[in-house]
């Protein structure tokens, strides 16, 4: 298919949502093929990956899980941020602010591994480690950046108000994760965890 033809398709099958929705989706499906192909060249999962767009507000379905076979949404929810120096002083307002360094409290941005399952003090007492690959996100592990569920998340979108901000974890809502952790538990390679802005 010529790519004017993808477009005229992508722009006839989003045509009640607004230009920001489609800007949206096209994006995301742009960053499952750059994850595709990542996956393929990583040794990673190349049936599911995550996706997670930090540009979108956090009160807003941002985090996707993607059908790099199917080249399709299969779930999608709302997902934190790090706080980063706001832990006292929440400002609505404020975009996410990104950081690779200990203690900082922010999220970091880049291609993750999922890595072991384990126990968590938050939600369903359920997280997996994340392996940051790329230098904005390396020091991942040692700061125990985790995906986790908090039961303070909702299921639905809440905009235009902000979901909770984390300590730097992509933390979602109880329900979103138990049926992340079904999926993650059945595949084989590790799978492709990949916040960006």
């Amino acid at each position: 298919m010529k790519k004017w033809s993808i477009i005229v398709v992508v722009i006839l099958g989003w045509s009640c949502h607004s230009k920001a929705e489609v800007k949206t989706q096209v994006r995301l499906k742009e960053k499952a093929v750059e994850a595709k192909a990542y996956c393929e060249q990583n040794n990673l999962n190349t049936s599911v990956c995550i996706l997670v767009d930090m540009t979108i507000h956090s009160g807003k379905e941002r985090f996707f899980l993607w059908d790099l076979e199917g080249d399709s949404v299969i779930k999608s929810g709302v997902c934190s941020h790090g706080a980063c120096d706001n832990l006292s002083n929440y400002d609505p307002d404020k975009k996410p602010q990104f950081s690779n360094t200990p203690d900082t409290h922010c999220s970091s941005l880049g291609k993750y591994k999922v890595g072991k399952r384990g126990y968590s003090t938050f939600g369903v007492h359920i997280n997996y480690k994340l392996h940051g690959l790329e230098k904005t996100n390396n020091n991942a592990y040692k700061r125990y950046i985790v995906f986790h569920s908090w039961s303070i998340i909702d299921d639905e979108e809440v905009y235009p108000f902000h979901i909770a901000e984390s300590w730097g974890c992509p933390a979602v809502s109880d329900n979103m994760m138990l049926a992340m952790d079904k999926v993650l538990k059945e595949q084989e390679k590790p799978v492709l965890f990949w916040i960006y802005n």
